[in-house]
C-alpha cells in the first residue's frame, strides 16, 4: 500500500508552506505500509519557539485555503517546542531544532520510503546544522 494522491497533495502543500516560513530539514515519509492510522508524516524544524508556531500557522492556513483541509487535532501549542497537526491522512510534526535532534524521528521512519517534495522544501536540508554552526561561531565571537 502507498500513500494516496490526496495525502501526497497535502504533504506537498504543507512542505511548501513550511519552506516559505523558513523551516529547516523538511522531509516526508510514506508510512502507509507500517501504520494503519495515517499515510504520511511530514517533519520540519525551526531554531526557536516563535518560528515553530509561525510555520504551523502557515501550514494550517495554507491547507485550509488551498485544499479545504482542517486538522482534526493540534497538539503542543502551549510550549511550541513540538507541534503536531493531525489531518488523519497525514501527520505533521514541527519541532524546535533541539527536540528534533533529541527525538530523532527520522531514525524511526528511515526504512519507510521518502516522499518527493517541492524543490524549496528539499533546499532546507542541512539548514538546522548550518544555523547551529553560525550561532556557535557568533557566541564564540562574543566571549
Amino acid at each position: 500500500m502507498t500513500a494516496t494522491d490526496r495525502s501526497i497533495e497535502l504533504i506537498n502543500a504543507a512542505a511548501q508552506a513550511a519552506a516559505d516560513r523558513l523551516a529547516h530539514d523538511i522531509i516526508a515519509y510514506d508510512v502507509s505500509d507500517v501504520l494503519s492510522i495515517t499515510d504520511a508524516f511530514l517533519l520540519a524544524s525551526a531554531p526557536n519557539d516563535r518560528q515553530v508556531k509561525s510555520i504551523v500557522d502557515e501550514i494550517e492556513e495554507r491547507l485550509q485555503k488551498e485544499l479545504g483541509a482542517k486538522p482534526v487535532r493540534r497538539e503542543g501549542d502551549r510550549d511550541a517546542r513540538w507541534i503536531l497537526l493531525d489531518y488523519v491522512d497525514i501527520v505533521i510534526h514541527v519541532q524546535h531544532s533541539e527536540e528534533r535532534v533529541f527525538y530523532a524521528l527520522e531514525r524511526l521512519w528511515k526504512d519507510c520510503p521518502e516522499i518527493p517534495l517541492p524543490e524549496d522544501a528539499v533546499k532546507t536540508r542541512g539548514k538546522a546544522e548550518e544555523h547551529a554552526r553560525l550561532a556557535g561561531s557568533t557566541e564564540g565571537e562574543q566571549s
